[in-house]
């Protein structure tokens, strides 16, 4: 297992071949750390997450809610993730026309 650099913690599962893994391929990651949401998931090995912001609106002295969707690279060490889970992100080389971020860490929702 390589380190990548950043301190998350370390996948339980087996490399199964895959290229594109930061932890056991040869994927290297630079670059902004983003954390958020999971809002789809329907494509191989890529999922779409969400982030929330808000943000002033000086001229009307109000608050705005912005939502913001990227895809991002799902290694299969990672493991699946469900819908509402949190994943945190970081940059990598482009992977896709719309991949440029891959999953370095996920925690599961809690359900209460």
């Amino acid at each position: 297992m390589r380190d990548i650099g950043v301190d998350v913690s370390r996948p339980s599962s087996e490399w199964d071949g895959d290229e594109n893994c930061p932890f056991y391929g040869t994927l290297r990651l630079r670059g902004q750390i983003l954390e958020g949401t999971v809002a789809r998931i329907g494509m191989t090995k890529t999922i779409i997450l969400e982030r929330h912001n808000v943000r002033k609106m000086a001229k009307y002295q109000r608050y705005e809610k912005r939502t913001s969707r990227m895809a991002a690279h799902i290694p299969s060490c990672i493991g699946e993730p469900n819908i509402g889970d949190r994943v945190k992100v970081m940059e990598c080389k482009p992977l896709s026309k719309t991949v440029s971020f891959c999953v370095i860490e996920m925690s599961k929702e809690e359900s209460a």
